[in-house]
């Protein structure tokens, strides 16, 4: 019962998605599930279904799995869409766990034009995010990176559509049905075209040679050749790409003010600090800051091996030195874009062990903000904040007790505060 009710959290229908969260609640309550006190564990960096999770998790889905598992914190993070944003927040609240939103896209820095910064071969373009968001209200900005990003996925299949024949997509039969609001990417064209190459070529050894004429290779079913498929075609050096530059993508100071004026954290994103531009680190990270930049947003798993004291390693120590420098909440996660990728980092590893305490610390940062600008609009930098604290240090502090004492089944304890509330004021709401 309890699988098939799981199953049914990844329809497509918000209903089904709703009543089966509901009823795996009422379980709850009546002792058949028991669930885990949370632990120490957090990943804030799980796509949805809204853009693309490699295991087709709903918003509702990710917040039982994570609340099962017992995450300390759990986020979401979509590319250029806030579909998931309700109803992740809702079943966060539901089964009690603490959540936050997060938004990525990619920008142009134009400081670093000569630079590649975090996408490969790509010089001036940038990976960035924007993290606790609390409102999915439309706004302009937001429009334009859905469309332009819908623009771009179409494009880019007309030009491999043209090399990969007989095997061919119709982008509204066969590309739009893989995700509930239309918000296709480059992975559900990968998915598709697999699917499409099965119906073609039913035959497996037919098939695999129509994979090894076009990709040089015929791996097995699934990531590999999804992500051959990827790496052959769309991205540096395959028929569906473009050397994206200026123009090609919002400026990194464009989307910081939309993040701004949304209540949420512009975030700079960190892949693993071999790049040029992200040896830079200090020039990166002042470059940001100039533009409203505050938190540091790291995938943990991209950047060592586990028993191998390497460059990458290194990079990742040297960045977290730098954000704590600058008083950054540092947010960590595990994408879940790929199959393949881990539902939570192996913290207990030697490498990130040292590291937890802080990657605790920002997720309990991230949620304190979350909540209190949602039910007041007091978030991490609102005018209330930079009235309330003389330092960055005090006002981590004051997020990190926040997000680490309040329980989501009174989070609408501080609904309602107005800027005069003090910080000690707040901390009452909770207790």
């Amino acid at each position: 019962m309890n699988d098939s009710l799981e199953q049914q959290l990844d329809s497509y229908n918000p209903v089904e998605r709703q009543q089966a969260l509901l009823a795996l609640c009422r379980q709850v309550e009546s002792g058949k599930i028991t669930l885990p006190a949370p632990g120490t564990d957090v990943n804030l960096h799980a796509h949805t279904f809204f853009s693309y999770n490699a295991y087709g998790y709903s918003p509702s889905k990710y917040a039982w799995l994570a609340r099962k598992a017992g995450l300390a914190v759990a986020g979401i993070v979509d590319f250029d869409v806030l579909d998931a944003l309700e109803e992740f927040l809702e079943a966060g609240r539901l089964v009690g766990l603490k959540t936050c939103v997060s938004l990525e896209s990619r920008v142009f820095v134009p400081e670093f034009a000569t630079r590649v910064i975090n996408s490969p071969g790509e010089p001036g373009v940038a990976y960035h995010m924007g993290v606790g968001f609390t409102s999915a209200v439309q706004h302009p900005f937001l429009t334009e990176m859905r469309a332009s990003a819908g623009q771009r996925t179409r494009e880019m299949l007309a030009r491999v559509n043209a090399f990969m024949r007989p095997v061919e997509l119709d982008y509204e039969k066969d590309v739009v049905p893989l995700t509930p609001k239309g918000n296709a990417t480059e992975r559900h064209l990968c998915a598709a075209f697999e699917r499409k190459a099965a119906q073609v070529f039913p035959d497996a050894a037919r098939r695999a040679a129509y994979w090894q004429e076009k990709l040089g290779d015929s791996p097995a079913a699934g990531a590999k050749l999804q992500n051959l498929i990827r790496a052959k075609t769309m991205k540096k050096g395959g028929v569906g790409y473009v050397q994206p530059g200026k123009g090609s993508f919002p400026l990194m100071a464009d989307m910081n003010r939309f993040v701004l004026q949304s209540g949420a954290i512009p975030t700079l994103a960190w892949l693993d600090g071999t790049a040029d531009g992200e040896k830079s680190r200090e020039e990166l990270f002042a470059t940001a800051i100039a533009t409203g930049a505050a938190a540091l947003n790291i995938i943990p798993d991209r950047n060592y091996t586990p028993g191998v004291k390497d460059q990458k390693l290194k990079n990742l120590y040297a960045v977290i030195e730098m954000a704590e420098k600058h008083h950054f909440p540092i947010v960590v996660g595990t994408e879940m874009n790929s199959p393949g990728n881990k539902f939570v980092d192996s913290f207990g590893t030697a490498e990130l062990a040292p590291l937890v305490p802080a990657f605790l610390r920002g997720a309990h940062i991230i949620y304190g903000h979350s909540v209190l600008q949602r039910q007041s609009g007091l978030g991490y930098l609102s005018p209330w904040a930079k009235e309330a604290f003389a330092t960055v240090m005090a006002r981590n502090e004051f997020f990190e007790r926040l997000g680490r004492e309040l329980k989501p089944a009174i989070e609408d304890h501080l609904r309602g505060l107005t800027a005069k509330a003090t910080p000690d004021q707040i901390l009452t709401k909770i207790h």
